[in-house]
C-alpha cells in the first residue's frame, strides 16, 4: 500500500476548525486505550479454563474480520463522526441517527455504571473501605464519573496524551502482574493447574459470547475523529493490525495468569483481577501492601481513561449526526477553543451521573448484580450500533463503488461478505444473549436458574434492559424528526476525499 499524502495541519469546516493532532502512532494508542479494560479480566475469566479458548476462536472468527472491515471504512471514509457518516451514506440519516446514539449510549451507561462500581470496589477492598449507599460512595463515585467526563473535554492534541497514559498503564499493569505471577508460581504453585478445564461447554459460550465481544472492541474509535487525523488512509490500517495482535495478547496472558493462580469459585467480576494482583503481589513481602495500593491507583486511573477514550470518540459522531441533521441540533456544537463536542460531553456527563445514582438505587446495595444488568445494558446497546456498522460495509462496495480505497477488505466482494456476515452474526447473537438471557439455554436443554445468576428478576431485569433500549431508540427518533424540521445542517465534517460522493440515501 503506497504512502498516501498527510492532511493539512489545520481544517475548516462550514467555520469549525479541527486540528490534525492524530499522528502515526497515536491510532494503535487510542485503539488499544479503549480496546483493553482489565476491569473485564475478572467477569471473563469466572467462566474458567474454556475463556482461554473462547477467547482464541473469537480472535480469529471476530477480531480478523471486524478489523478488515473497519480498516476499509476508515481508511476510505476518514469523515469526522466516521461511524454516523458510514451509516448514513448506506442506508440514510435515520439509520445513522439510531446506530450513532446506540453507540454512544455505551459511554454515560458503562462510566457511570460499571467503571465507577468497579473502581469504588477497588478502592474500598484495598486502600479505604467506603460503605455503599454512603455519602462517601456517592462522591467516589461522583468523583470518577466528572474526572473521566473532563478528559472528553480536552481538545484532542491534550486528549491523545491521556490516552497515551492510560494505554501504558494497563500494559505495564498487565506486565508486571503476568512476571510476579510466575514468580509466585515457582515459589508456591500454580493452584489452579489441577482444577482449569480448556474444554469449551454450549453453557460456557452462551455466558461468555457478549462478555468477549464487548472485550474485543475499538477498532473504530480513532476513526471517529477522523477529521483530526493527518493520515487516515495510512493510519487506520496500520493501526488496527497492530493494537489487534497487542490487545489480544494483553487479555490473552493475564486470563491464562489468572486462572493458574486463583481457583476458579474464588474469581469474581468485580474483584477477579484485582484479587489475583493481591495474591501474587505476597512475593514482595513488607512491600506488598504499598504495591497493591499503588497497583490500585494505577487500575482506576486506566479505567477512567478508558470511559474517557470511548466518550471522546462517541461524543464526536454524535455531534455530526446532530450538526449533519440527523440528530437534535443543539448538540451540534464544537467549542472553537477545545475543538470538542462540549454539549454532547456535558450530556454525557449528566447522563452517567443519573445513571451512577438509579444503579445504586436499583442495586440496593449489591454491587455484583448491578454490575451484571449494568454491563449487560452496554452490551446490548454497543452490538446493536454494530449491527448497522458491518452491513453498512458491505452495501458502500455498491452504492460507492467508484470511492477509492487506500485498503480493501481481501478477496472482492466474497471477501467483504464473508467478513461482514461473520461479524454481523457474531452481533447479532450477542446482542440476543445479552437482551435476552437464558432463552437460548432453554432451547438447548440447559438449566439456567435466572435469579441466582443475576441476582434479580427476569421481570426486572428486562424491565431495565428493554425500557433503556426503547428510551434511546424514541430519543434517536425525536433528534431526527427535531432535525428535519431545521432548514438546512448546521455544517458537514464530510472529508475532501469523500464532500462529492453522492449520499447513498436521500
Amino acid at each position: 500500500m503506497g504512502a498516501q499524502p498527510k492532511q493539512s495541519d489545520t481544517g475548516l469546516h462550514d467555520g469549525v476548525h479541527l486540528r490534525h493532532s492524530l499522528k502515526r502512532f497515536d491510532v494503535p494508542i487510542m485503539i488499544l486505550s479503549a480496546l483493553i479494560s482489565l476491569d473485564m479480566v475478572g467477569e471473563i475469566s469466572s467462566f474458567g479454563g474454556e475463556t482461554f479458548t473462547w477467547l482464541v476462536v473469537l480472535a480469529l472468527l471476530w477480531m480478523i474480520p471486524y478489523g478488515l472491515v473497519t480498516s476499509e471504512l476508515g481508511s476510505t471514509f476518514p469523515d469526522e463522526g466516521g461511524l454516523y457518516e458510514w451509516v448514513k451514506r448506506a442506508f440514510g440519516k435515520l439509520a445513522g441517527a439510531i446506530a450513532t446514539l446506540m453507540y454512544w449510549s455505551i459511554n454515560p451507561l458503562w462510566i457511570g455504571g460499571s467503571l465507577a462500581f468497579i473502581s469504588t470496589a477497588a478502592f474500598s477492598g484495598f486502600i479505604h473501605p467506603i460503605g455503599e449507599g454512603t455519602v462517601g460512595d456517592f462522591v467516589f463515585k461522583t468523583l470518577f464519573v466528572v474526572g473521566a467526563v473532563a478528559i472528553t473535554l480536552l481538545p484532542m492534541r491534550r486528549a491523545r496524551l491521556v490516552f497515551t497514559v492510560g494505554t501504558y498503564l494497563k500494559l505495564v499493569l498487565a506486565a508486571v502482574f503476568l512476571v510476579t505471577t510466575v514468580i509466585y508460581g515457582l515459589r508456591n504453585g500454580f493452584h489452579g493447574i489441577g482444577e482449569v478445564t480448556w474444554s469449551p461447554t454450549m453453557t460456557g459460550f452462551l455466558g461468555l459470547v457478549p462478555l468477549l465481544l464487548f472485550s474485543l472492541v475499538g477498532f473504530e474509535v480513532p476513526s471517529q475523529a477522523g477529521g483530526e487525523m493527518q493520515n487516515p488512509q495510512r493510519d487506520v490500517p496500520r493501526g488496527i493490525a497492530l493494537s489487534g495482535m497487542v490487545g489480544v495478547l494483553v487479555y490473552a496472558l493475564p486470563v491464562l495468569a489468572l486462572l493458574l493462580v486463583l481457583p476458579t469459585d474464588e474469581i469474581t467480576g468485580i474483584g477477579g483481577f484485582m484479587a489475583a494482583l493481591d495474591t501474587v503481589f505476597g512475593v514482595y513481602g513488607p512491600a506488598a501492601d504499598v504495591l497493591v495500593n499503588v497497583a490500585v491507583v494505577a487500575f482506576i486511573l486506566a479505567l477512567a481513561i478508558t470511559g474517557a477514550t470511548w466518550a471522546s470518540a462517541a461524543n464526536r459522531a454524535l455531534a455530526v449526526a446532530a450538526g449533519d441533521g440527523g440528530f437534535f441540533p443543539y448538540f451540534a456544537k464544537f467549542d472553537q477553543r477545545t475543538e470538542a463536542p462540549m454539549r454532547v460531553g456535558i450530556f454525557t456527563g449528566a447522563i452517567a451521573l443519573a445513571f451512577m445514582v438509579a444503579g445504586v438505587i436499583f442495586s440496593r446495595g449489591d454491587s455484583a448484580a448491578t454490575f451484571g444488568v449494568v454491563l449487560t445494558i452496554t452490551i446490548s446497546t454497543s452490538l446493536i450500533a454494530y449491527l448497522f456498522v458491518f452491513p453498512a460495509a458491505l452495501r458502500l462496495r455498491f452504492t460507492h463503488a467508484a470511492t477509492p480505497r487506500p485498503y480493501a477488505v481481501p478477496g472482492g466482494l466474497l471477501g467483504m461478505g464473508i467478513a461482514v456476515g461473520l461479524t454481523t452474526l457474531w452481533s447479532a447473537l450477542g446482542v440476543w444473549v445479552a437482551v435476552f438471557p437464558g432463552t437460548l439455554e432453554n432451547i438447548f436443554g440447559l438449566d439456567y436458574a435466572f435469579l441466582d445468576e443475576w441476582g434479580v428478576t427476569r421481570a426486572r431485569f428486562e424491565i431495565f434492559t428493554l425500557g433503556t433500549l426503547a428510551i434511546l431508540i424514541a430519543i434517536a427518533v425525536a433528534g431526527y424528526l427535531r432535525a428535519r424540521s431545521v432548514s438546512a445542517p448546521t455544517y458537514s465534517f464530510a472529508s475532501k476525499e469523500s464532500e462529492n460522493v453522492p449520499e447513498a440515501v436521500s
